[in-house]
């Protein structure tokens, strides 16, 4: 049987540095990718969605971002990971679908459809994409019009000529509307009142945000995204939304969905073709089940007061692109540190095995 020092699981941002990181000390290792071809998430995204929209695209280590232009971000994204993998050599498997991973005699087994891998070490680079969150509301399966999640989201053009209620408080909601008010008729709803910013967002301003999440984080508690805490902001492309009365329209969260619309406590009714659930996501981790690593409190806690990447659980385990890390630029950061982790966890065991 042939055992790895360490296996990344995911070829995204996070774990494209990792694996740079990883190769860079010398670790023998391998990435597993469930996508058929480099990209992460990005390749999934909406046509609409170009380089100047994204919020940004941090440089992977030891190279420069992709241009801020006109190029679609599902096309400008993927070609930038794959020419990263290709310079850098770097050891991705794909397409793998790890579905578990368990302990069998100290050591960490990874099993998918495709094969099984034994390792001594796993960094978790699986992000949120492929686990939308989806709240539930009375009759929602009654709903006649269509239903989608930002993950299926088609793009501006497929909602001109229906009205639409966009459901959710994040950016990915401002988006949505500053695209679609134009072009037809809308309806916002949030769980609560929305945070706006007019300030600029300094350095210290994102610091204090991750912060936030790093103390969740520390907690055991299930991670917000960093973009959660930051407070929201309109770009010149959302403007004209605004001049349109799309957010300062909003309306609080609806009671029930109906065959034809949603309808309030007070028993006010709108009617809607289209609900577009920006709800968000969480947390792809279900394949870690085994090595319970939740805390009580629903979360999964990390060290240095939740600032690091080793889950305090299970040290061979570290977790890149979850809670703090989970923006472009602290995936990178979590990288080095997920890597210093598997340095530091392979050392122990080593020192554990010299002294029996």
């Amino acid at each position: 049987m042939s055992i790895l020092d360490s296996l990344v699981i995911g070829a995204g941002q996070a774990g494209l540095s990792a694996s740079f990181h990883l190769k860079r000390l010398g670790i023998e290792h391998v990435v597993l990718d469930a996508d058929e071809r480099p990209g992460g998430a990005w390749q999934h995204r909406w046509d609409a969605l170009t380089m100047q929209d994204v919020h940004g695209v941090a440089e992977l280590p030891g190279d420069t971002p992709p241009a801020r232009d006109r190029r679609r971000a599902n096309v400008a994204v993927p070609e930038y990971f794959a020419a990263y993998e290709r310079v850098h050599d770097l050891p991705v498997l794909r397409p793998v679908h790890v579905r578990r991973v368990h302990d069998e005699g100290g050591l960490l087994v990874v099993e998918a459809p495709e094969g099984e891998w034994t390792t001594r070490t796993l960094v978790n680079a699986t992000g949120t994409w492929s686990h939308p969150f989806l709240p539930h509301f009375p009759g929602m399966e009654t709903f006649l019009g269509e239903q989608l999640h930002t993950v299926d989201y088609p793009g501006p053009e497929h909602f001109v000529g229906k009205r639409v209620l966009v459901v959710g408080g994040g950016a990915s909601a401002v988006q949505f509307l500053g695209a679609l008010a134009p072009i037809t008729d809308t309806l916002w709803v949030t769980r609560r009142p929305p945070v706006w910013r007019n300030d600029d967002f300094t350095p210290e301003a994102g610091a204090a945000a991750v912060a936030l999440v790093e103390k969740r984080v520390a907690a055991g508690l299930p991670p917000q995204s960093v973009v959660s805490v930051t407070g929201l902001m309109l770009r010149p492309q959302e403007r004209e939304a605004e001049r349109l009365g799309a957010y300062a329209a909003r309306r609080p969260l609806f009671q029930r969905i109906e065959p034809d619309g949603v309808r309030w406590a007070d028993g006010s009714f709108e009617r809607v073709d289209v609900i577009l659930w920006a709800t968000g996501f969480r947390p792809a981790i279900g394949h870690l089940a085994p090595l319970h690593l939740r805390s009580a409190a629903g979360g999964i806690r990390l060290d240095r007061d939740g600032r690091g990447t080793t889950a305090l659980a299970d040290p061979r385990v570290q977790l890149v692109g979850y809670g703090p890390s989970a923006s472009t630029i602290g995936a990178n950061r979590a990288g080095r540190s997920a890597a210093k982790g598997v340095q530091r966890a392979l050392a122990s065991a080593g020192a554990a095995i010299a002294s029996a």
